[in-house]
Formats: C-alpha cells, structure tokens, sequence
C-alpha cells in the first residue's frame, strides 16, 4: 500500500515534495508534517490579517486567501492560494493547506495535511490525517484519531496486523472521496479514491476505491454508481 493509492501532492504544495514520497505508506506522510514545515524559509513578518484573526509562531497565508472576522492560528501553518478560512475556524499547528480549500466554520484543525479543493465547511474537527485532492467532508464529521486505550493504531490490511508507530492517526482520504454529515471517522481509517462514507455512520477500517460505506449491517459496503 502506498500513498500514490490514494492521492497525487499537487503543484501547489511542491516545495513540500521532499517529505511527501509517493511510495511511501499513505500514514507515513502524517510523520512527515511538522518535518516539512521545520524546513521551510517562512516570512519573517506575519501577514496582515484583521483585528479578530490571532496569529502566533510561523504563518505563511498566500495574499489571495479569503480570511473570516475572527480565527485562530496558530503556527507552524502554511495556507496555500484562493483558500477560504471561515470565521471561528482553530488552526493549530503543524497544518499545510493547498489551494482553493475551504477551512470552516468552527473547524479545528491540527497536524493535518489538506491538497487541493479540500472542503471542510462546517464543525468538524481533523488531525493526524490527510486529505486528498477534491475529498470533502460534511457538516459535524469527526475524523477520530485516539483509540480510547491510548494505544499505537493497528491497521489490517490483507489480513495482517501492520503497526503505523502511530498512537494519534486520524483519517486518510483518497481523492474525491466523500463523508456525509454527522459521520465519525474511527483511528486510522482509510478510505481510497472516491470512497463513500454516508451521513450518521460510524465507520473505521479501509474503505476500496469507488466503495460506500452506510450504517446498515447488511449493506456496510456497496459500490458507488455515478
């Protein structure tokens, strides 16, 4: 299983390319966050921003970003082009976000990775995840990322017991792929391209390319129709 299974770095986020291997384990470039922000140059004044949006520690916001009336950020965070910051948004650190994103309303956000196109628009909380290209989540998901025993996450994949040397792991999402209102995202959760993971549905485990995810023991997994 490796990252390029899921998603492609975009142009935008290049400078980070580095740390962002496409062979490597999908997990693995949620280790690899806060090393690429500790390498890169940033601005040596923060930005303008207005009176409401605190800002503390290194903030890189491209001038095109459209900013709320208040916010919270809070560096190391790097905030890529035409990208929208909804008013009350938590930003938190070790954040890198592409372009023409949309970071909501009452959103937090902490040790995250969104690409390109990546929706958050209502209430939800993500850390240690990424997001691929286009995924989007819907109002209130939750992306889950610490087992209530505190222990590293244990994915199986093919059967076997694979070890992430991850005790915080939250949710990776392949390109396009989908979650409905309400649903939670259970530690270490992949849900490959175009994955669908329906409204009110507690979901952990890896979801297939195309495949959606519903809250019925009997349809758990069904392919996706366009």
């Amino acid at each position: 299983m490796q990252a390029a299974d899921f998603y492609t770095l975009p142009k935008s986020l290049a400078l980070f390319a580095e740390s962002f291997g496409a062979t490597a384990q999908p997990w693995e470039w949620i280790k690899k966050i806060a090393q690429a922000l500790a390498a890169h140059q940033f601005e040596a004044a923060l930005p303008k921003v207005p009176p409401g949006v605190h800002l503390e520690g290194f903030v890189h916001i491209d001038p095109t970003v459209k900013l709320p009336p208040y916010a919270t950020i809070v560096g190391p965070v790097w905030i890529g082009a035409r990208t929208e910051i909804r008013p009350g948004a938590y930003i938190r650190g070790n954040v890198i976000v592409g372009e023409d994103c949309v970071l909501g309303n009452a959103c937090e956000f902490k040790n995250c990775l969104l690409m390109d196109r990546v929706q958050v628009p209502h209430f939800s909380y993500v850390g240690d995840s990424i997001l691929g290209n286009d995924s989007h989540l819907g109002a209130g998901v939750v992306c889950s990322n610490l087992r209530l025993d505190q222990t590293e996450i244990i994915l199986s994949i093919a059967g076997a017991a694979v070890a992430t040397g991850l005790r915080k792991f939250g949710a990776i999402l392949g390109e396009k792929a989908e979650v409905g209102c309400n649903a939670v995202l259970m530690p270490g959760t992949l849900l490959g391209r175009r994955a669908i993971v329906m409204p009110l549905t507690p979901f952990g485990g890896i979801l297939a390319d195309g495949m959606i995810a519903r809250d019925r023991p009997a349809m758990s997994q069904v392919p996706r129709r366009d």
